[in-house]
């Protein structure tokens, strides 16, 4: 049997990417937005499985745009394709999904929250087993995967890549059950944090989902044939009919004999994720039985309820707080404009970030609309705030168009605490919010006035009565500090340092 990467180049093209002075300037123009997670695909049963997890990849190039991936499996052999860069760069060309033929595929777009992002990270992961392929897809982040990787190595496993995916692979190898579904749910009891994996044998198509259901995963149905993937757009970019979501806990197994469905775990009451409606997931995705787009409206009236001030104008920061922005003007009566339009085509730069670019660098993502905010009252609506630097930029271009006052509302409660289920969030001396008070923060950002949305607040929106410290019913420990599981590799104490990249082969990268 081939291993995938036989198919796929290994050697990076010293102009995949850019380098370390664009990826600086980058980072300026992301100073306060949250990067994504990462999306999943998987398909069973269909003669162009890879074509449509392809179709898929493309309506979830939101959750990560580092990487992308495709296994497909032809009865015989596995196929894999990986390159960094969008979905676009290659997967829209015919040669490439003629390389990757089966009529079973998984996928995966990746943004890198462990591992660098270089292309032996790249997802999905291959191993041979001694029951065949094993390739595995994963979204989210593992609290123990340091810990069990260290653990692996002292027992002579040799670890190929930064990634704690590699660690499942790893864990189903060495199972010592007989069938392979046995061995898969070995490996997940061994595993915590956050985790919505699809993966390709063989003969199956396996979706898991973590005990708490941090991370999104649901199951449609495309003429017959299942589909496991991240969000619901996928599913309506392909004209996927969506079936329901996988349960917190579940393992679902696809093959010639039909579904079977595991819950090897306890029944614990579900955590899903609260950024998924705050930011992650697409407007048009149907997430748990709710609206991603009118959740965020109401988001944005809760803000009108509890923090309006006089204004003229409603401001939306493009994209992620247009929606919010919608509800706030919808509910306090203020016109909606659109003050600030955004380069959808800014892409990754190349320019050398000089100081005059690096103090312009905002308005090649962001620019005034002066017609729409010139002389008046202004209300900003974003989803978040993450360090301040862009909300600071965006501020004094404002003022620079000639608005009245400027006052900034957050759709979403302050940022106190690090992820580590797979949001890329800077330790608390990164995060404005965990260092400073609110009058503080207005003063950096310099606007009129500053307000965030309560966390009571957030839950009304979401239709609760409000947040119940003994039973909350979203994962939202950015906000309060109440993590859903074991934070086990932030606990141990062992002196070795956490590998950020495999010392022998850091030249590849």
């Amino acid at each position: 049997m081939r291993h995938p990467d036989q198919d796929a180049q290994l050697d990076l093209d010293p102009d995949a990417g850019p380098g370390p002075a664009a990826l600086e300037l980058q980072d300026d123009l992301e100073g306060d937005t949250l990067r994504e997670e990462c999306g999943v695909f998987g398909i069973y049963g269909h003669p162009d499985a890879a074509a449509i997890t392809a179709l898929g990849l493309h309506a979830l190039q939101h959750r990560g745009q580092e990487a992308a991936g495709i296994v497909s499996y032809d009865g015989s052999r596995f196929h894999s394709e990986r390159r960094l860069g969008l979905v676009g760069d290659t997967f829209s060309r015919r040669e490439v999904i003629d390389r990757l033929p089966g009529n079973v595929a998984v996928g995966h777009v990746r943004y890198s929250t462990t591992g660098a992002t270089i292309l032996r990270n790249v997802q999905p992961l291959f191993a041979e087993l001694n029951a065949g392929g094993l390739a595995v897809a994963h979204n989210g982040n593992l609290t123990n995967g340091l810990t069990l990787r260290r653990e692996l190595v002292r027992h002579g496993a040799m670890m190929q890549s930064t990634t704690d995916t590699e660690v499942i692979l790893h864990l189903v190898a060495r199972s010592k059950r007989a069938r392979f579904i046995e061995r898969y749910i070995d490996a997940l009891r061994e595993i915590e944090g956050a985790y919505a994996l699809v993966s390709l044998t063989n003969k199956k198509l396996v979706g898991a989902r973590d005990p708490r259901g941090i991370r999104p995963l649901v199951l449609g149905d495309l003429d017959g044939c299942p589909i496991l993937t991240s969000e619901t757009c996928a599913l309506d970019i392909i004209g996927a009919r969506f079936v329901r979501d996988i349960e917190p806990g579940e393992v679902i197994v696809f093959d010639e004999n039909g579904q079977d469905i595991h819950k090897p775990f306890p029944p614990m009451a579900p955590r899903p994720c609260i950024f998924e409606y705050i930011y992650f997931s697409r407007p048009d995705s149907i997430v748990h039985g709710r609206s991603v787009y009118e959740v965020r409206k109401a988001f944005g009236a809760q803000l009108a309820r509890e923090s309006h001030v006089p204004i003229d104008v409603v401001v939306p920061v493009p994209d992620s707080g247009v929606p919010a922005a919608v509800g706030y003007s919808q509910h306090s009566g203020v016109p909606f404009e659109l003050g600030i339009i955004r380069n959808h085509y800014v892409g990754r730069t190349f320019i050398q970030p000089t100081q005059a670019i690096r103090e312009s660098g905002v308005r090649m993502k962001h620019s005034a609309n002066r017609a729409a905010i010139e002389g008046k009252r202004i209300i900003l609506i974003d989803d978040s705030l993450v360090r301040g630097t862009t909300s600071k930029k965006i501020v004094r271009m404002m003022r620079d168009a000639g608005a009245k006052e400027v006052h900034f509302r957050l759709a979403s409660p302050p940022i106190l605490y690090p992820d580590y289920y797979g949001i890329d969030l800077p330790d608390r001396g990164g995060l404005l919010a965990a260092t400073h008070s609110l009058e503080e923060m207005r003063e950096i950002i310099g606007a009129d006035s500053l307000a965030f949305l309560s966390i009571d607040g957030m839950y009304r929106a979401m239709g609760e009565p409000g947040r119940d410290p003994a039973n909350p019913k979203f994962s939202d420990h950015c906000f309060t500090g109440a993590y859903p599981t074991h934070l086990t590799d932030q606990t141990q104490t062992e002196p070795q340092p956490q590998p950020r990249q495999l010392s022998l082969l850091a030249e590849a990268s």
